[in-house]
């Protein structure tokens, strides 16, 4: 390589002869002659041999047109091959591509607020929720098709409860509503029956309150909402790492403040920036509805004398003013609250850890002081005795007794 390199410079830049060249470098004239006729560098190929697979190429084709996809291993064991496994595989992984049929991908195109798909992702990095406890809770997805815009909210389960209340906590930052949902087969959101997709009546609710269509996917289908499945993997290649949490909350303004720049960076696909087509996707979109949707837990129940009330595994107190009183507990994603007609008779930060009992000290005191006034309470007056008479007289009045002798 210097050689050929050398002997160019000297001919084209110093103009050299061919004999000069070959009396200062020391080689032949004719050596001179193929280093200037040769404009690529001069490079050593080593003559083919041929492989010990072409021998058997011939009914390694003939195996493949009948079969395309048998594995080589089986392939080896037909032909009789005996040599090594692995320059059959290569060959066999070659050759495989000219006999299987066609399978195109083909790109999926978004119209602008047409689609945006859900998923749940469970982030493996413990999540302080109270009372020592440690938990991943479910964090709630979602990516537009057209704009690639990413929103997400940790919830604290995946019942449907709690599953729609995210749903409309980020439809509200959105400030408008797609035309449709994408969702697989999540059991709080729905499920194929009979090879038909069937919504849970309070997601069927929640999207007809809403006006919009969800397309449930098929069982074992993930390439059908591939853009959120990749988004979850980015998360935890590109969110997670390095980061501790205090607790819920703190996730999730994290995760809003990390969401702010990742939607400003530039997409590859896209050619841009996700927040530079949102603009267009979120005009596209419907409004929200005049009437926001039921969500959340709601349920009554007549409270009994120990004065609290369970929600998803949690015991709350209430005023003991309501014991013996139907009451309606009403709970969101941040609060607990219980109602006796208009009035609030309790009002708790919602708890995500499992199995608690969360009591408020006023409710406590007011118990104790009303178990303390039955214990003092002043005794009832005597009751004035009143004389029996015996049936006998009863008898004698009305001339009983001599008819009975």
């Amino acid at each position: 390589m210097e050689d050929w390199a050398e002997i160019r410079r000297l001919h084209r830049v110093e103009g050299m002869a061919i004999k000069a060249i070959a009396r200062r470098l020391g080689v032949s004239r004719n050596a001179v002659r193929r280093a200037l006729a040769r404009d690529a560098p001069p490079k050593y190929v080593r003559a083919p041999k041929g492989s010990i697979v072409a021998a058997v190429e011939p009914a390694v084709r003939e195996l493949l047109r009948t079969t395309p996809d048998m594995p080589a291993t089986v392939i080896a064991e037909r032909i009789g091959w005996d040599r090594s496994i692995t320059v059959l595989r290569d060959r066999v992984r070659e050759l495989r591509p000219y006999y299987l049929p066609v399978d195109p991908a083909t790109r999926t195109a978004y119209d602008p607020g047409q689609r945006v798909q859900c998923d749940l992702w469970f982030p493996p990095a413990p999540v302080p929720v109270g009372f020592g406890h440690t938990d991943s809770p479910p964090v709630l997805v979602m990516v537009s098709g057209y704009s690639r815009m990413i929103f997400a909210r940790m919830v604290p389960t995946r019942q449907a409860e709690d599953l729609i209340a995210g749903h409309w906590a980020l439809l509200q930052v959105m400030g408008a509503v797609p035309k449709e949902l994408v969702w697989d087969n999540e059991p709080a959101v729905g499920s194929w029956r009979a090879g038909k997709p069937k919504l849970a009546d309070q997601f069927e609710a929640f999207r007809g309150t809403l006006g919009i269509s969800v397309h449930q996917c098929r069982p074992r289908d993930p390439e059908a909402k591939g853009l959120v499945e990749r988004v979850n993997g980015y998360f935890e290649t590109s969110f997670l790492p390095g980061r501790t949490f205090a607790g819920p909350g703190d996730f999730n303004t994290q995760i809003s403040d990390w969401l702010v720049r990742a939607n400003a960076r530039h997409h590859r696909s896209l050619g841009c920036a996700p927040a530079t087509r949102w603009a267009a996707d979120n005009a596209a979109m419907l409004v929200l509805p005049p009437l926001a949707p039921q969500i959340g837990w709601s349920t009554q129940v007549r409270l009994p004398r120990d004065h609290y009330v369970r929600l998803d595994s949690n015991d709350y107190s209430v005023d003991p003013v309501a014991v013996g009183r139907k009451v309606t507990v009403t709970a969101d994603l941040e609060q607990v609250s219980v109602r006796m007609g208009t009035k609030v008779v309790a009002a708790h930060q919602r708890c995500w850890a499992r199995q608690q009992t969360i009591t408020d000290p006023a409710h406590r005191a007011a118990a104790l002081a009303m178990s303390f006034a039955a214990a003092h309470r002043a005794p009832a007056p005597p009751v004035e005795e009143v004389e029996q008479r015996d049936l006998a007289d009863y008898d004698a009045v009305f001339g009983l007794a001599e008819v009975m002798v």
